[in-house]
This record gives C-alpha cells, structure tokens and sequence, in this order.
C-alpha cells in the first residue's frame, strides 16, 4: 500500500510527464500497482531519449574512454585537479578551465571524456575544434544567420573548444571567437579549451587582433589552468606499433627463391 505523500510525489511526477488523464483519474488510478511501474518507464526512456539528442548535437566524435588514459606518461599533470574537474562543480558558477599543453599528451582525451561526463550528468553540450567553430559562424552570409548561428555555440551549458593555437586566425575569426566567449561570460556558461600556446603567445594565434588582451582576460577571470608537459603519447604509440611490424617480419619466414 502507497501512503499519501508518496501517492503525492508519484502524481507530481506523472503531471512533470504530461499524463494529464492519468492525473485527471488520479483518486481512482494512482494507487493501482501499475501506475508507479508506467511512470517509472516513461522517465526512463524519456531520460534515455534526451540523453541521445544531447550526444547528438553535442558532435563528441569518437575518442578513447578515461579508463585508458596513461596517468604515468606525462612529465607533469595534476590527477586530483583533473578528478576535481570531472566533478563538473565548475559548472555552477560558469567558470571555465584550460588545458595547456604541447601535441599529444591527452588534452583531446580529456576534454572529450568530460563533455561526455556533462551529457551523462544531464547537461547540454557543443564540443567542437576553434577551427571548425570559426569557419563556421564566418561562413553565415547576414547577421540574422550569424545570429542563430552563434547561438548554437553560446547557449549549452557547457563549450569545449579543441585546438586552439593550431593555426593562426584574421581579425574577423578574432571577433567571433570574441563574441562567443564574451557571451558566455556574461552569461556564467564555462568552457573549456585545450591549446599548445601559453596566453602569451595568443598574439600569435591572432595577430593584430585588438581584442586578444580582453578575450584572454574574460576566458581566464574565472578559470582553472591545468598544464600538462610530456612528450607526445601519439608517437610513443606510433614508434611501438613500427616496433612491433620490424619484429615480426625478422621472425616470419623467407619464402623460397624460385630458381
């Protein structure tokens, strides 16, 4: 038997789901076993639906799971400062968080899995490269299409921006990469960018940019800079898989010479 404040929770949950005619039938229904068991599977698969339509827009990409990230193969990380940001506790006050490192020491990786640990908790997501972002909101042809189109990147909950500092931009990718982080900042929604340039050198990725000083002010107001140094885990693995071909052809046989 279901007592009355459960009965209450359980209706309020049934009017979150919009079965109305089950609420309207509530005195008569909402005590029948069944009821609970309906309204459990409606959540769930309405969770489940979500969830696929926030990967969706999200465009994750593939990428490795955490479980295979070497801890032990940079120089220099900071585990507990990485387990606190997958906490996602920075997503309450909108600060944002920078992973600073050259190619191939997991910063990819580890932006990836925490946008996907956001979609997990329930947050929308965009994940995107600076570059793929940029030639994006600089390819709309009116400021009405701009307008829609940055909101594609202003409004999720959380924007993860790889690869900044791969290539250098003009003036007018300057101004968009401006724009949205001036957005986000004036609407406490994080982001997190992984980049191989030091703030410093920023003036490099947008020369003659007059916005540089202020975009690095507003990204870093409220930020975590988390510095990874090692060499790259991408040509460790190469150099191991060349190992591994050099190897076995040594120990496969010869075929014979025809004669």
């Amino acid at each position: 038997m279901i007592n009355k404040s459960n009965l209450l929770a359980l209706r309020d949950r049934a009017r979150k789901l919009g079965l109305f005619g089950l609420v309207a039938q509530w005195d008569e229904l909402g005590a029948l076993p069944w009821v609970a068991e309906l309204i459990e599977i409606e959540e769930n698969q309405r969770q489940k639906r979500s969830l696929e339509r926030r990967i969706k827009h999200a465009k994750l990409g593939r990428f490795k799971p955490m479980v295979d990230f070497d801890w032990n193969w940079p120089k220099q990380i900071d585990r507990s400062a990485i387990d606190e940001l997958f906490s996602l506790g920075f997503l309450g006050d909108g600060s944002n968080a920078i992973l600073l490192g050259p190619n191939g020491v997991g910063k990819t990786m580890l932006l990836r899995n925490l946008a996907h640990q956001t979609l997990l908790r329930g947050f929308t997501v965009r994940c995107t490269t600076a570059s793929d972002m940029l030639a994006d909101l600089a390819a709309q042809d009116s400021p009405s299409a701009l307008a829609r189109r940055l909101s594609r990147y202003c409004l999720p909950k959380l924007l993860c921006v790889d690869e900044v500092g791969y290539l250098s931009y003009n003036n007018r990718y300057a101004d968009l990469f401006f724009e949205v982080v001036s957005r986000r900042y004036n609407a406490q929604a994080s982001i997190v960018i992984s980049t191989n340039k030091p703030f410093a050198e920023w003036s490099e990725v947008f020369p003659h940019a007059a916005c540089v000083v202020t975009l690095v002010d507003r990204l870093i107001h409220h930020a975590e800079i988390l510095t990874i140094e090692g060499d790259s885990y991408r040509l460790k693995e190469a150099r191991e898989r060349s190992s591994k071909r050099s190897r076995r052809h040594v120990h496969e046989p010869q075929s014979p010479v025809p004669p």
